[in-house]
C-alpha cells in the first residue's frame, strides 16, 4: 500500500462504523509488533519516543530524531502511521510548514498537534499552517488537533467542557480533521463532548476509562493507548533485569518472551 492509499485508508477509519483502537509505538520493533497483532493503524507517542531517546516529553527531543523515528516506524508498518509531533517543535508558522513537509516525507499520513498551554488562537494559526503545507505537498494529511484543557487542568467542571468545545470549533474552522481531548474518563462527560464536537473525537486510554464498545456507543471515533504500551514493556524489562541481577538465571527473562515473533525474519534477515 503506497502512502496515498494509506492516507485514504486512515481517513476512512474515522468514518466507519467501528471505533479506531490505536496503539502508540516508539520504534520500528514496537510498530511492527503492533501491526502484526492486527492494528489497523499505528501511532507514535511523543513521550515514549522521547523517553526511548533519553529525553523528557515536552518539545525537548531534537526534530531530527523525531523524523528518524517516524521514518523507521513507517517503514516497519504495513498499515497507516500517524505521528505525534507535540506542539510542532516551533511556534513559527514558516518553520512549522517545513516540519510538516518533512513529517510527510518521513511517511506519516496523520499528525497530532497539541495546544498545551499555548493560546488557542495561536494553535489555530498553526493548524492552518499545517493544512496549507500538507496541501502544497499534495498530501492527504489527517490533522488531529489536541485540546489539553482537561489533561493540563486549564479549567474545571463546566468551564472545562465549554472551553474544550470552543477550542474544538476553533480548530475545526482552522482545518483540523479530528479533535483529541485527553483526560476525560467519565461516561457522561465523554458522551457530551462527542455530541458537541463536530469532528471525530479521540480519547486517550486511562485507568477507569470505559472499554472501546462503550466509547463507541458514546460517539467516540478513536481511542489511543498513549504511553501505556511503553510503560508495560519497560515495566516488564525492569522486573526481569532485577531478577536476573539477583540470580543470574535465564528464567528471569522467560516470561517476557512469550508470544514474541522472530523479529530478524520480520525485518528481512
Amino acid at each position: 500500500m503506497d502512502q496515498r492509499s494509506k492516507a485514504d485508508a486512515f481517513a476512512a477509519l474515522h468514518a466507519g462504523d467501528d471505533i479506531l483502537i490505536l496503539p502508540n509505538a516508539w520504534d520500528a520493533a514496537s510498530a511492527a509488533i503492533m501491526a502484526d497483532a492486527g492494528a489497523r493503524a499505528v501511532a507514535t507517542s511523543s513521550a515514549a519516543v522521547a523517553w526511548a531517546h533519553g529525553y523528557a516529553d515536552g518539545d525537548a527531543l531534537p526534530l531530527a530524531k523525531v523524523l528518524a523515528t517516524i521514518d523507521t516506524v513507517a517503514r516497519a508498518s504495513p498499515v497507516p502511521v500517524t505521528a505525534d509531533i507535540e506542539g510542532g517543535y516551533t511556534d513559527d508558522l514558516g518553520e512549522l510548514g517545513e516540519t510538516i513537509r518533512m513529517v510527510i516525507g518521513a511517511g506519516a499520513v496523520g499528525i497530532n498537534l497539541e495546544d498545551g498551554r499555548r493560546a488557542p488562537d495561536l494553535h489555530a494559526r498553526k493548524l492552518e499552517a499545517a493544512r496549507k503545507a500538507a496541501d502544497a505537498e499534495g498530501a492527504r494529511l489527517f490533522i488531529n488537533a489536541r485540546a489539553d484543557v482537561f489533561l493540563l487542568r486549564l479549567a474545571e467542571g463546566e468551564a472545562a467542557y465549554d472551553e474544550a468545545v470552543r477550542r474544538a470549533d476553533l480548530y475545526r474552522a482552522a482545518g483540523a480533521d479530528g479533535i483529541f481531548v485527553p483526560g476525560p474518563k467519565d461516561e457522561t462527560l465523554i458522551g457530551r463532548l462527542a455530541a458537541a464536537i463536530r469532528l471525530p473525537l479521540n480519547i486517550m486510554l486511562l485507568p477507569g476509562l470505559p472499554d472501546a464498545a462503550k466509547l463507541q456507543a458514546l460517539g467516540v471515533r478513536r481511542v489511543s493507548s498513549g504511553t501505556a504500551p511503553f510503560r508495560a514493556a519497560y515495566a516488564t524489562v525492569a522486573k526481569a533485569v532485577a531478577s536476573f541481577l539477583k540470580t543470574g538465571e535465564a528464567s528471569a527473562f522467560a516470561a517476557g518472551v512469550e508470544g514474541l515473533g522472530d523479529l530478524n525474519r520480520r525485518f528481512g534477515g
